[in-house]
């Protein structure tokens, strides 16, 4: 996160950040390893001032129409910004999620140029900040641009926690009144979803530090309590305690969660209480 510090020359206060220090570190860097890349990644990088703009022209580029260009989208962008300047510390919980729980994420700068599953939860910040504020149709296209080129759907309405990691992220649906708290992990092909045609309150409601694996489903307005992890493949169709472990179709309980935050340990095998996998 940014913070402020005083320099001694001349008693102004400077923003102190380290993540974007870091991040102009990092792309230096891989300017001098890989020359060819050296224009974009200093026109997406170094050519900006803060992580926010880079963050809006990077996602603008991706999510740029030929009936909707990419300096509109930047412009939105930074619309938001202005009316929300906190966004900027749940980038940041954001790329650090990343940044400590992918094994295959060695850098910042990854996720920030090229992971979709920290694009497409950036992109669903903005389209949630423009749902509320009544530009819904806005909203809409980011949702369906978002789904076209990063093949993942969140309803703009959907409510997140910061902290979140989508990883791989292919094939991710999150439905319209569903929740996510803080500091949560979801794999590709995970589901949050209705279980019928009703309308309303219908969606997940998932709590804080919970870990879904691979392909999993979770359906109806339920709830998965903190610290739980939901198995690769399974089907929750009931509510899941918190700090549990829940696998199958349908899903239920097959031990303890582990840990107590699985979503920041990440670890998807399971010890029965023989000790076998």
């Amino acid at each position: 996160m940014a913070t402020k510090t005083r320099t001694a020359a001349d008693g102004k206060v400077q923003a102190y950040d380290p993540i974007w220090s870091e991040i102009r570190r990092e792309a230096a860097s891989a300017m001098t390893a890989e020359p060819a890349l050296g224009s974009f990644i200093y026109a997406t990088l170094l050519s900006h001032d803060r992580l926010e703009d880079a963050i809006c022209h990077r996602l603008a580029q991706r999510l740029a129409h030929s009936e909707v260009d990419g300096v509109l989208i930047n412009q939105t962008f930074q619309g938001v910004l202005e009316k929300r300047p906190e966004l900027g510390g749940i980038f940041r919980a954001d790329l650090a999620a990343v940044f400590d729980r992918d094994p295959a994420c060695n850098r910042y700068i990854d996720p920030l140029l090229y992971f979709k599953g920290f694009h497409a939860l950036v992109t669903h910040r903005f389209a949630n900040a423009l749902w509320h504020d009544g530009r819904r149709d806005f909203a809409l296209f980011l949702q369906s641009q978002s789904s076209r080129t990063f093949n993942v759907d969140i309803h703009p309405a959907a409510k997140f926690g910061q902290g979140i990691m989508l990883d791989h992220a292919t094939g991710i649906v999150v439905g319209e009144t569903a929740v996510v708290g803080n500091n949560c992990s979801f794999l590709h092909g995970v589901t949050l979803g209705g279980s019928g045609k009703e309308t309303g309150d219908r969606h997940p409601k998932i709590g804080e530090s919970v870990l879904i694996g691979a392909g999993a489903k979770v359906l109806g307005n339920i709830t998965v309590g903190d610290g739980s992890r939901v198995a690769a493949g399974s089907v929750v169709l009931a509510a899941v305690p918190a700090h549990v472990t829940v696998a199958g179709v349908p899903a239920k309980i097959v031990g303890s969660a582990g840990c107590a935050e699985p979503a920041l340990e990440m670890e998807q095998t399971w010890v029965d209480d023989f000790g076998g996998l």
